[in-house]
């Protein structure tokens, strides 16, 4: 088992930023982390990092405690944290050296990993600038490289494209699934097409509980909600089609739309109530279930105190 946590919490203050949660991750597996911003994703990546402690739980990466064998998990463990704190007055193969030597590697060794790391990670052209003259995109495979220069067995990212453009986004995603390849890889991020592109498996944290962790074929296929989109040449009153007991939910849209969250579809049933009432549709459609929809449902949801 590369990561287990078992009843993990950690109270800051009055406030708990995780709530006794538990997962596992397999060998070789890539999950997606997701939650909204202040959910615990970064909590519990700082905690499996070793830099912040728990406040109760354990917490085994690449099967050593990080309470009581830190020192073997920072070995064992690569991390990339949302800030990408380089030191931006240093040259890239400079700084790669640097945190060889750190992580204990000399000589040969050194000289082969940090060769081996600019080219994994597309740095050739850049290898002799200084950090301070790479863009976002290069900056954040400069954090990459730092954080496999001792090749570890568990790779744990915290929003690794946050800040980039699209293209750089598509560089990193591929560069991602690239590195991961031989190792264990558990990433945090609130961008959906992320995951899609990159995992198999999701956990989805919410106010500090879990609230989903399966495939994402599973997820996808799990939810029995339709969304259904309809186009009216002017906005109706939503609780026009509150009848229908179908209906879970209508949200308004932009551009006189509604969005119907219902049980099955009933197209049909939401065209006679607005021919009923004199309402008339321009279109009508259902849309397909995505990550996207099924994140906003389980975490809006209400959660029991």
């Amino acid at each position: 088992m590369s990561i287990k946590i078992s009843n993990l919490t950690k109270v800051f203050g009055k406030q708990n930023a995780v709530d006794n949660i538990s997962f596992e991750v397999e060998e070789g597996e890539i999950v997606g982390f997701l939650g909204p911003n202040g959910a615990g994703k970064s909590t519990t990546m700082k905690i499996a990092n070793c830099y912040l402690p728990p406040t109760s739980g354990i917490v085994e990466v690449a099967g050593y405690n990080v309470t009581e064998q830190p020192l073997l998990v920072r070995r064992n463990t690569g991390y990339l944290p949302e800030q990408n704190p380089l030191y931006t007055d240093m040259y890239v193969h400079e700084y790669l050296q640097f945190a060889g030597k750190i992580h204990g590697l000399s000589g040969k060794t050194l000289k082969n990993r940090v060769g081996e790391m600019i080219s994994l990670c597309g740095l050739e052209v850049e290898q002799n600038k200084k950090i301070e003259a790479l863009s976002k995109g290069y900056r954040q495979r400069v954090g990459l490289a730092q954080s496999l220069i001792h090749d570890p067995k568990v790779l744990i990212l915290d929003e690794p494209t946050t800040g980039l453009d699209p293209n750089q986004i598509v560089e990193i995603r591929n560069l991602i699934k690239n590195i991961s390849k031989n190792k264990t890889v558990i990433f945090s991020t609130h961008i959906m097409q992320e995951v899609q592109a990159i995992c198999n498996r999701v956990i989805v944290i919410n106010k500090g509980k879990i609230v989903a962790d399966d495939n994402i074929a599973s997820i996808l296929k799990g939810k029995n909600e339709i969304i259904i989109l309809a186009e009216f040449e002017s906005l109706p009153n939503p609780d026009v089609f509150s009848s229908l007991e179908e209906v879970k939910g209508i949200e308004i849209k932009e551009g006189s739309k509604l969005e119907f969250t219902v049980s099955e579809d009933i197209r049909s049933k939401i065209m006679k109530v607005a021919a009923a009432n004199d309402i008339l549709i321009i279109g009508i459609q259902v849309e397909s279930s995505n990550l996207e929809n099924i994140f906003h449902q389980l975490t809006t949801v209400k959660q029991d105190d």
